[in-house]
């Protein structure tokens, strides 16, 4: 069983995600709390394997809560965010100072957020709890039904043939739980002479323009949440938008990401293995695909179809991934040609400018 603790402010919000925990057979609540203080105190008695945490609450914030609990008794953390620019800023310094994923606060029609966003939430515990928050600076029993997991084939066709060696070449980077502080680290070490960077990681809506704000500030590469039609161009970074595909396209020699709507692939939107698919039909032998820490699969298939393609390909190792997931699954595929360490992922993304 996940012990799992909500600390958040609003009795609506409370009660909404504890009937959604209550769903599933191998989820236990063992406390709910409406502030840090009181939490602590159920803490004592038992600690849980996963909190859902508020950020804006009385006594003591959810940054100043998130960032005792990593100092004092590491624990997953997922934030529980609203939908709006302070809310997103705020959130991207949560997840910076060590949370693992983040869910948006329940609206208005709690039916319908119910229905649509159970399977969200009890994704993102099950993969926050296995969660090794100890590699970040800074499937049980009694699984529920879920809806059907569509592949690529919803959004984008496979291609029959694979791309001649060019000039240009492209990174295409994919990743989940543990992803956004993985991804600071390695776009932080890459200079202005970095390839062309396209990147799915797993991320609410209106989450990623605040991530790609954050690592813009922080990173010599320039990074952008991406539009349709923007150009990949070298020492740039473009990361996908929540809720929608990224496709990369060619025009001639150019490269061009293509913002598309569509459904859940691989459960997820964005998704890595719709990326991956346009990356082998796009780029090919001109391309580098990487996986990295995430809960599930996404990404693995595609990863093999870029392989296949004739791109090179990298799995993140199990040592410092966050989540051993995608990854995992990609290299039980053959799609990872080899596997390496979070820090030496920028020295082989520099390195391929080269290839």
């Amino acid at each position: 069983m996940i012990k799992v603790a909500i600390v958040d402010d609003s009795a609506v919000v409370r009660q909404v995600l504890s009937e959604m925990l209550k769903s599933a057979p191998d989820i236990e609540l063992i406390a709910v709390a409406r502030d840090p203080i009181f939490a602590i105190g159920l803490f004592e008695k038992k600690w849980p394997d996963v909190i859902i945490l508020d950020i804006e609450m009385p006594r003591m914030d959810g940054i100043t809560f998130l960032k005792k609990i990593m100092s004092e008794h590491p624990t997953p953390v997922i934030i529980c965010s609203t939908l709006t620019g302070n809310g997103a800023k705020v959130t991207m310094e949560a997840m910076a100072s060590g949370a693992v994923d983040i869910i948006t606060k329940p609206k208005a029609a709690l039916k319908s957020f119910l229905e649509e966003s159970t399977a969200v939430l009890l994704h993102a515990v099950r993969g926050a709890a296995k969660a090794s928050v100890g590699k970040m600076r800074v499937a049980p029993k009694g699984i529920m039904p879920v809806a059907p997991k569509l592949n690529a084939d919803s959004v984008i066709a496979a291609s029959t043939s694979a791309m001649d060696h060019t000039t240009d070449t492209v990174i295409a980077i994919g990743t989940s739980t543990g992803g956004t502080n993985a991804l600071e680290r390695v776009l932080t070490q890459l200079t202005v002479m970095a390839p062309g960077i396209v990147i799915v990681q797993h991320m609410p809506e209106q989450f990623t323009a605040a991530f790609a704000q954050r690592l813009d500030s922080v990173c010599k590469v320039r990074v952008k949440e991406a539009e349709d039609n923007d150009r990949v161009t070298p020492g740039s970074v473009l990361i996908a938008n929540g809720g929608k595909h990224m496709l990369l396209t060619r025009s001639g020699a150019q490269y061009r990401v293509k913002i598309k709507d569509g459904p859940f692939v691989s459960r997820h939107k964005p998704s890595v293995d719709v990326l991956f698919r346009s990356v082998a039909n796009s780029a090919g032998k001109n391309a580098l695909g990487i996986i990295m820490t995430g809960m599930g699969s996404d990404g693995a298939k595609g990863l093999l179809e870029m392989r296949n393609a004739g791109s090179k390909t990298l799995g993140q190792n199990e040592a410092s991934c966050v989540v051993y997931g995608m990854p995992k699954e990609a290299f039980k595929l053959g799609a990872v040609e080899r596997e390496v360490g979070l820090d030496d992922i920028a020295s082989h993304i520099m390195s391929f400018v080269n290839n």
